[in-house]
């Protein structure tokens, strides 16, 4: 990963984190300084990671969503995130203009058996994990028709224009999200002001 003899982050991983995320070389710098510190392996496990994520979602139940983020970002599956996996997920997840790589990204959370393709159930059990996220005291403002999780994976399922035992592709996904404001509130999360 980085240049262990001098502990800094390698000219390879800044020129790329910079190029592909919205951080600064001093913030990546920064970001690099303090996972070292908090990670001297250079490596956070599915629970640090987890410990992490909810601190962003103190009055919400985020374990199972960041478990699904987790999966998501290891892309090397050896069950750690290394300190570019950690920024890419910190960049993606993180509020702003919804851009297809996050979508790509998106798509690669719902489907979770990763072959390629997003079936109902794993629509449901992503659409459950981001519910559970919800604060009890922000459901009852929900509209009627997105105040469940089952609800919410129903409504987002009739996006795509599918029967029950369909796929959607990536493609499918992304288009499916980019034309519905409702579909891309129903794939995330966002805290009410």
């Amino acid at each position: 990963m980085g240049n262990t003899k001098s502990g800094a982050m390698s000219k390879e991983i800044l020129e790329e984190l910079k190029m592909n995320t919205k951080f600064s070389e001093m913030e990546l710098v920064q970001w690099y300084e303090n996972f070292k510190r908090q990670c001297p392996s250079e490596r956070i496990t599915k629970e640090e990671f987890q410990e992490i994520y909810s601190k962003f979602f103190p009055d919400s139940d985020a374990q199972t969503y960041s478990q699904h983020v987790f999966r998501s970002f290891d892309t090397n599956a050896d069950g750690t995130l290394d300190f570019k996996e950690y920024i890419i997920a910190l960049h993606m997840t993180s509020t702003g203009k919804t851009t297809t790589m996050k979508l790509e990204w998106a798509f690669g959370l719902f489907d979770v058996d990763k072959n390629g393709y997003i079936t109902k159930s794993e629509v449901k059990e992503i659409c459950t994990a981001i519910f559970r996220m919800i604060p009890k005291d922000e459901i009852w403002k929900l509209p009627s028709d997105e105040n469940t999780a089952d609800k919410r994976a129903e409504k987002l399922w009739r996006f795509f224009k599918k029967g029950e035992k369909d796929r959607v592709t990536e493609s499918e996904f992304i288009q499916g999200v980019l034309a519905n404001e409702a579909a891309l509130r129903l794939i995330q999360y966002q805290p009410l002001k």
